[in-house]
């Protein structure tokens, strides 16, 4: 008799079970901003934390399926983040911050929604959902740009720099699109009050990159050159 022996999952199940695994996570997601948004605000009827949902759920499902297509690797490393999945001691605590300031980003509008602390005129609100939008979409042609853009702060086995497309702007497109995600958030969600709030995140995106810097000029090969060649961090002929 022969021994029994175990398949091996083809690459078609494992981007199946990647598949579930990044469907349930998002679905996990959407609800968890949901209740970041419409139990702090008292009420479902806050047509801007509908629309701000919408924008970023959405933004989040394209981004999936395509990852799921293109880039499945991508999108498992996407998938493994916060701050105990981060190796380095900076970082988890960079993350612990970046959390709470996520959360609050969101909580305080939704509070001043239900309590009416600020008004935030209709033009504004459209282009607070434009710059979310297009944070999105400057993340979407990152990942474009680069596979090795990980949740977490690592260097990667094969790992190479990458100087073209957005990565020829400035070092750091991740933190760049984030930022306008940040800034657009508030206004999105109709409260001047939540810029205070957003303005938390700013200095920890800062505090991220310049921790990852330091990392990726020790360990790996070439950055030091790439940085010498593209001078701005963050900001495209600024900083």
């Amino acid at each position: 008799m022969t021994p029994a022996t175990t398949a091996r999952p083809t690459p078609n199940d494992r981007t199946m079970r990647l598949a579930v695994r990044a469907f349930l996570s998002l679905a996990a997601y959407t609800v968890a901003m949901a209740l970041l948004l419409f139990v702090p605000a008292g009420t479902v009827r806050y047509w801007q934390g509908w629309v701000y949902l919408a924008i970023v759920v959405g933004a989040a499902f394209v981004t999936m399926l395509d990852l799921l297509a293109r880039d499945p690797a991508l999108l498992e490393r996407r998938m493994v983040g916060g701050p105990m999945a981060e190796k380095r001691p900076a970082q988890k605590v960079i993350m612990v911050v970046a959390s709470a300031a996520f959360i609050a980003m969101v909580v305080v509008p939704a509070l001043d929604r239900r309590f009416g602390w600020s008004h935030v005129p209709l033009g504004i609100v459209i282009v607070g959902d434009l710059l979310v939008l297009l944070g999105f979409a400057f993340v979407f042609f990152v990942y474009r740009a680069n596979t090795y853009t990980s949740a977490t702060i690592e260097v990667a086995e094969n790992q190479t720099v990458i100087s073209t497309g957005p990565y020829g702007l400035v070092r750091h497109p991740m933190y760049a699109s984030v930022t306008l995600y940040v800034l657009g958030t508030s206004l999105a969600l109709g409260s001047w009050w939540g810029l205070l709030a957003g303005a938390l995140m700013i200095p920890v995106l800062v505090w991220r990159l310049f921790d990852e810097q330091r990392m990726l000029a020790a360990q790996l090969p070439g950055y030091t050159d790439y940085q010498q060649r593209v001078r701005r961090r963050l900001v495209p002929f600024v900083w």
